[in-house]
């Protein structure tokens, strides 16, 4: 009875997300409500003090999960707030991006962009930054928004051919499945889908946009703090390669340092707004975060996510990681990788390179199924659940394609 209840309160939530334009009720908030609301069904149905406390540890440890992100998301956005207000991210796509460029052209070099900068980064930081990059060429709204979608399919992409850009890829990869050798062979099918993506993206796409040029006003502090941004997340992948190092506890370390750099560069009032800069950071996205994650733990808990792992070992490897990838747009790749790797199933190195890649992609056929998702629906006003949906058979062909591919490549080299 508890735990229909509680996964009734997980599909309410969902379609709150999905008609949010029709109930006119901000999808953090509802989620946010209903995650709260499944917890605290938990501990009114515990009963014996043994099984509060047990419930009290299980939520202790999914809070602790959630920190964890809010504290690594709060410090991207913080960094790339400033960038973005002082114009160094404008600034970064001039020198790498020509004034005019023909939209076809461009929807393939900001799709590459977006590929690369995912695989050395998170794909949070990832997504605000491609995002940026739109915001300097004068696109119209539908555009924008097809711009939006192959960013979310191309950093998701990305992500999966390094274990610094997909915390999935860095499970399977600690779980000694792949090697890192192996895992580089990813790039190629994800390379392969993107830039087919973008060409479907582009054969109705016409004419020429232009990038209005910024005058170089920045300061020497800017620079400074430009080059911490791009070192913490060079030091994010050596510390944790090397030592086992969180990133977020990388990342908090080089949002301090910008805040040194500030006292000791500026005034005490100009050292303000550089802390106002926190202030900036959409909290909406946060808590969206937060509301999903508390739901996702719930259905962890009551063992929900369990009955998926025994549904994945009934068929044929490929055929399983092929539909896991399709559930992770609606499920949290992150703990259905866990579930996975709990359940221990007997793989070869291709099949563990299928389920890499369709874990790590497959979050793309919604725009709820990824964080780059996520991030990109709160930053284009333009892009929301429903008008996703007419991006979905694209997605799918060019997730099928890119899934395939892995698998050729990977009996062909590795088998």
């Amino acid at each position: 009875m508890l735990n229909t209840f509680l996964i009734i309160l997980a599909v309410l939530a969902l379609l709150s997300i999905i008609f949010e334009e029709v109930t006119h009720l901000n999808k953090a908030k509802t989620t946010l409500f209903f995650g709260c609301i499944s917890w605290v069904a938990l501990f009114m149905a515990a009963g014996e003090p043994a099984h509060e406390k047990l419930v009290a540890h299980q939520l202790n440890e999914n809070l602790l999960e959630i920190a964890t992100l809010w504290l690594f998301l709060m410090s991207t956005m913080t960094f790339v707030a400033y960038l973005n207000a002082k114009g160094m991210i404008q600034i970064m796509v001039q020198k790498l991006f020509p004034q005019k460029v023909s939209v076809r052209m461009l929807m393939i070099q900001v799709a590459l962009f977006a590929l690369v900068l995912s695989a050395f980064c998170d794909n949070v930081t990832a997504t605000l930054v491609s995002l940026g990059l739109l915001t300097t060429f004068k696109l119209d709204k539908q555009m924008r928004r097809r711009m939006a979608v192959l960013i979310i399919f191309a950093v998701n992409s990305g992500g999966v051919a390094l274990i610094t850009g997909d915390v999935t890829t860095l499970m399977i990869f600690l779980g000694g499945h792949v090697h890192m050798s192996e895992l580089l062979m990813l790039f190629i099918p994800s390379a392969v889908s993107v830039i087919l993506l973008a060409t479907l993206f582009s054969l109705k796409a016409e004419g020429v946009v232009s990038t209005t040029p910024i005058k170089h006003t920045y300061q020497t502090v800017d620079v400074m703090i430009a080059l911490v941004f791009f070192c913490t997340i060079l030091m994010t992948m050596l510390l944790n390669i090397l030592f086992g190092i969180p990133p977020v506890l990388t990342f908090l370390t080089g949002l301090s340092i910008m805040f040194l750099i500030g006292h000791t560069t500026r005034s005490d009032k100009e050292e303000i707004k550089i802390l106002e800069y926190i202030r900036q950071v959409e909290y909406d996205t946060l808590l969206f975060f937060l509301g999903i994650l508390l739901l996702v733990g719930m259905l962890k808990e009551i063992g929900t996510l369990d009955m998926l792992t025994e549904a994945y070992t009934m068929f044929n490897p490929n055929i399983s990681n092929f539909v896991t990838g399709i559930g992770s747009a609606l499920i949290d790749n992150v703990p259905l990788t866990a579930a996975l790797l709990k359940a221990s199933p007997v793989l070869n190195t291709p099949e563990w390179l299928g389920l890499t890649y369709s874990v790590g992609v497959g979050g793309s056929l919604l725009i709820i199924g990824s964080a780059s998702g996520i991030v990109a629906m709160s930053k284009v006003k333009e892009l929301t659940f429903v008008s996703y949906l007419k991006y979905v058979p694209a997605l799918f062909l060019c997730y099928s394609v890119g899934y395939a591919l892995t698998l050729f490549l990977a009996y062909r080299l590795f088998d």
